[in-house]
């Protein structure tokens, strides 16, 4: 609706990335919109790894915080999986991973908390869904190749090359985040858990990038401009 216009037949293939293999989401992760062939090309050639995770994005993700209090919102859950080749490829390289899109580093996220639950409840261990807050109240301390190894042990041990779960984590600001250093993504709308995710990730600064997109016509959600943001510190 925010385009002015009716659907028109483009539609169908603009809005949808150019990886997409999968059906089962509601939208498309929209910060996968701007690669297009030659955009993935150019950065396999400048020695770019480029890993693919299947994401199932709910209809929950649109819908704003209506609460004064965050901790009143309830979170949708979304399913995702991924090959365990990729979970060796971010300990291989750990603090150097960039996500394109904020269910992308939701999900990632909350492999690392997985891990944790794993290490956590050893054989006690029982759900692969990660809950809304669980992140807040398992162990801080665990290292990120140590939590990822024991989500390879875990499927190792169960004959799984891939990883079926899902995730309500919310990333709200004083979440610390283990597993993503940047973060490819569009222009959120206010009052929506994906704002409060970037004001988690850059900090307080995210006033003054949003200030800069108003004041420069940038434009806002799926068919809008993209970021490149770093992991404040």
């Amino acid at each position: 609706p925010y385009l002015n216009r009716e659907t028109e037949e483009i539609d169908e293939t603009r809005y949808q990335t150019v990886y997409s293999k999968h059906k089962g989401s509601v939208a498309a992760p929209t910060a996968g919109l701007h690669f297009t062939p030659d955009v993935l090309k150019r950065l396999t050639d400048k020695g770019t790894r480029l890993d693919e995770i299947t994401l199932h994005v709910g209809a929950g993700t649109f819908r704003p915080v209506q609460q004064n209090d965050v901790r009143l919102h309830e979170m949708h859950v979304e399913f995702f999986s991924v090959h365990i080749d990729i979970i060796r490829h971010i300990i291989a390289n750990a603090g150097v991973t960039t996500s394109i899109g904020t269910t992308s580093l939701r999900a990632l996220e909350s492999i690392y908390w997985l891990g944790v639950k794993m290490l956590h409840f050893d054989d006690g261990f029982q759900s692969l869904e990660l809950q809304q807050w669980e992140a807040y109240s398992l162990p801080q301390n665990i290292d990120l190749r140590q939590s990822l190894f024991r989500v390879c042990e875990f499927m190792e041990k169960k004959k799984q090359n891939i990883l079926y779960s899902s995730t309500k984590i919310m990333i709200v600001p004083g979440y610390k985040f283990r597993v993503c250093r940047r973060l490819i993504t569009n222009f959120h709308q206010p009052q929506s858990t994906l704002l409060l995710l970037v004001g988690a990730f850059v900090g307080d600064v995210w006033k003054d990038i949003y200030r800069y997109a108003l004041d420069n016509d940038f434009r806002f959600l799926s068919y809008g401009d993209s970021s490149l943001l770093e992991l404040s510190e």
